[in-house]
């Protein structure tokens, strides 16, 4: 579990997923708008980010901490 979920890890991980703001927010049972809102950096309740994260997480994105070099997500091998 990532500690630190950042809006610009939120938006690479629906790139790599093929979502749209509209299927993170179907997925993560939030509005389109929360998703915008929270991947241009304005603050959501805890919560909020903590389903947007698992939508994501469910999906099969791993979150990579920032260790340096930046914090990136990845997708989880087929089949793990």
């Amino acid at each position: 579990m990532v500690t630190n979920f950042h809006p610009v890890q939120c938006r690479m991980a629906r790139v790599a997923l093929g979502w749209g703001v509209r299927d993170l927010a179907s997925a993560a049972k939030v509005s389109s708008d929360t998703i915008s809102r929270f991947e241009r950096g304005e603050e959501l309740r805890a919560r909020t980010v903590d389903d947007i994260r698992r939508a994501l997480e469910d999906a099969g994105v791993v979150f990579i901490p920032e260790n340096g070099g930046g914090a990136g997500v990845r997708l989880k091998e087929p089949g793990a």
